[in-house]
């Protein structure tokens, strides 16, 4: 590839990643409830009122106090959640009612760049969303780790994680109806039962492997471990893999999807 091609390529993608900053910037006022004010709630009333009454009769948690303990695997749901909103009815509807998405393709843009474009920009929102809800889990108290420096970095990881495979889906249908079944049986269940709330010890030995495969526990298991500075190296490795593994397989698999549905 000459330099001419490459730079193309960068500018194509980059188009792209900037038309998703342009519109943000227009409607960023509907999201900060979700992502800023929402979790910063759910930090005081979880960490604050029921961590008061876990710490009154069961004490630490894995040596935390409570508060400490959820609040990096808020940042982990958070990303998650970010990364879901932003690529089911978003991508359905850029392929199919507004159809934003055949209009850029009409131009020298490929669906892979609108595919890089529309997940880096995810990434850039999940990497800003990261860095004040690093803040806000340093004023709790809850970071004694240098570590902690890495969650933005980490929570970008969770959001493409999900988002890639996500996108690739989203371009595959026709329809939104089963988004609504994804959310509750598959985003609720993650949310609940990821060891977000109480550790993996607290759960019957015989689910402990079963919540070690869902997706979101290898997100809390890193946001807490850089929190912390705590976890075996091994186990980390392996937490960052499989969160890489689905970046990439969706990578790989939204590359098909939107080819096939703005070109084929």
């Amino acid at each position: 590839m000459s330099t001419n091609e490459s730079t193309l390529g960068w500018s194509r993608w980059r188009r792209s990643w900037w038309y998703h900053a342009t519109y943000y910037a227009q409607t960023w006022r509907g999201s900060v409830a979700g992502t800023v004010l929402f979790p910063i709630f759910y930090l005081a009333a979880l960490g604050v009122g029921v961590g008061h009454l876990v710490t009154a009769h069961a004490g630490l948690v894995e040596g935390h106090t409570y508060l400490h303990f959820i609040a990096p695997s808020l940042l982990a749901t958070t990303t998650m959640q970010l990364g879901e909103g932003e690529s089911l009815w978003p991508v359905l509807a850029s392929v199919k009612w507004v159809r934003n998405y055949h209009a850029a393709a009409a131009t020298p843009l490929e669906p892979k760049d609108i595919l890089t474009g529309k997940l880096t920009w995810v990434v850039t929102r999940s990497f800003a969303t990261g860095i004040v809800y690093t803040l806000v889990i340093a004023g709790s108290g809850a970071l004694s780790s240098w570590w902690s420096l890495t969650l933005p970095f980490l929570g970008a990881l969770i959001t493409l994680a999900f988002a890639a495979p996500l996108v690739a889906y989203a371009a595959s249908v026709e329809s939104d109806a089963s988004f609504t079944t994804i959310y509750r049986f598959a985003f609720v269940p993650m949310f609940l039962f990821s060891a977000t709330f109480y550790p993996v010890s607290a759960y019957p030995s015989y689910l402990r492997p079963l919540v070690q495969l869902v997706p979101l526990y290898h997100g809390v298991a890193l946001a807490r471990a850089a929190a912390f500075g705590e976890g075996q190296p091994w186990a980390l490795v392996a937490h960052v893999l499989v969160l890489t593994a689905m970046s990439v397989a969706g990578i790989f698999w939204g590359r098909r999807t939107l080819r096939r549905r703005l070109v084929d």
